[in-house]
């Protein structure tokens, strides 16, 4: 089994991840921005909280809700350093 597909199996069974699901507000959100735009949000998420050398607030930088993107990062553990070295092994 490669990483990501053991990594996908343990976050299914996360009681913690598996409680984040977009709402239909969030669905609608999506569809109406499309997403071409949702990836450019993603990418700046990533590239504004995640990528710095020292990102501000560290472990904390990504709010639990707000944006569907946020919600995804929880989900799949890319919310913020710690969560990706612990689910990817993404140092």
């Amino acid at each position: 089994m490669k990483d990501y597909e053991t990594a996908f199996a343990r976050l299914m069974k996360s009681k913690f991840r598996c409680r984040f699901h977009l709402s239909e507000a969030d669905k609608k959100y999506v569809s109406e921005k499309g997403l071409e735009a949702i990836r450019s949000h993603c990418e700046d998420f990533i590239r504004t909280r995640l990528a710095p050398a020292n990102p501000p607030n560290d472990g904390k930088q990504t709010p639990m809700c707000g944006h569907p993107v946020l919600k995804a990062q929880h989900a799949c553990a890319c919310c913020c350093r710690d969560c990706l070295a612990k689910w990817w092994r993404v140092p």
